[in-house]
């Protein structure tokens, strides 16, 4: 499963896109046979806060897959936080969608 990983208004370094791709990487044993990923874009972006907030990282992970596109976004004061909340969202999308498809299947036996 190939991950493109876009930074916004941060550096990307080798570290922090080796961490993406091991964190989204074990999202890949939740899809089985059933879901077959056509792109994977996952960006994160560090945006400034209101009056005395400071820097908060937005985390955004787009899974397309035929006939729909999984979509989770988390913001956090913590980048890697932040990243762990989409991981940890995602498996459950993605949970979610493989037994909508399952239950399609049984359904037209």
């Amino acid at each position: 499963m190939h991950i493109n990983i876009k930074a916004s208004n941060l550096d990307l370094t080798p570290a922090l896109k080796t961490y993406i791709e091991d964190k989204m990487i074990v999202l890949e044993k939740y899809f089985g046979n059933v879901i077959k990923v056509i792109n994977f874009d996952f960006e994160i972006e560090m945006a400034v806060g209101g009056q005395n907030k400071g820097e908060i990282f937005r985390a955004e992970a787009n899974i397309d897959i035929p006939g729909n596109l999984l979509r989770v976004e988390k913001t956090e004061r913590d980048m890697y936080k932040a990243i762990d909340k989409v991981r940890d969202h995602l498996e459950l999308v993605i949970k979610k969608q493989k037994e909508k498809i399952e239950d399609k299947r049984k359904k037209k036996k």
